[in-house]
């Protein structure tokens, strides 16, 4: 499934907002840096595929459910971001950013030669402090003490609160590319990506989005 990722290489920044939006001149959004993981969308994913099979999976979503400590969790209700396939290119990397979800879950599917490491500062904010000289420090490279480091091996299953805890994936390097599969959950039914977030990973937008966008509804009131 690969082949089929959009690959567009953009400058980001950890927050996913506009690199030229007004900011402070030391505030961190105005770090700069590469993104260039590509993704496969769920429309693309055929539904017999054995990752499909098992993002549907009634007793996969309670296994879910009880690891994050919740009653139930949703399948996404966006048809591009619900199940998608992650891509990261040898001399490429998926930047230092947060998550627009609190929780996320994803399987590595294919391990890299070398680099590709999943790397991330444990709860550097919290929905009510944004933590900026820290998230700083980081970017600047002079807050190695704030990040752990985890190595990841093709069928591990990862449950990851990341929209609190800033994260990225190294420069892949060698001559293989990682690849990982990521099941988009949440607390409540019928949630869809929003447009702009949408129009970034995918490089479209359905209908869908364009209707939800009116009705959206934050969980906090962070950057993004």
């Amino acid at each position: 499934m690969a082949p089929l990722a959009y690959d567009e290489i953009e400058t980001v920044n950890a927050y996913n907002i506009a690199t030229d939006a007004a900011l402070p001149p030391d505030h961190p959004g105005r770090i700069a840096m590469r993104r260039g993981n590509a993704f496969v969308a769920r429309d693309q994913i055929p539904a017999d595929f054995a990752i499909h099979r098992l993002y549907r999976s009634e007793p996969f979503q309670r296994f879910v459910a009880a690891c994050f400590g919740l009653v139930q969790v949703h399948e996404l209700a966006d048809p591009l971001a619900g199940l998608c396939l992650n891509v990261i290119s040898p001399g490429l990397e998926h930047p230092w950013h947060f998550d627009t979800n609190e929780f996320a879950v994803s399987m590595l599917t294919q391990e890299p030669e070398c680099g590709g490491e999943f790397e991330f500062c444990p709860n550097i904010r919290t929905a009510q402090a944004e933590n900026f000289p820290a998230v700083r420090a980081v970017l600047a490279g002079e807050g190695a003490h704030l990040v752990r480091r985890l190595v990841l091996r093709p069928g591990d299953l990862q449950l990851f609160l990341g929209r609190y805890s800033m994260h990225r994936v190294s420069p892949v390097q060698g001559g293989i590319a990682r690849h990982s599969a990521i099941f988009a959950y949440t607390e409540r039914p019928g949630v869809l990506g929003s447009v702009a977030r949408t129009r970034q990973l995918f490089g479209r937008v359905l209908p869908g989005h364009l209707a939800a966008e009116a009705s959206a509804v934050r969980v906090d009131a962070l950057l993004d």
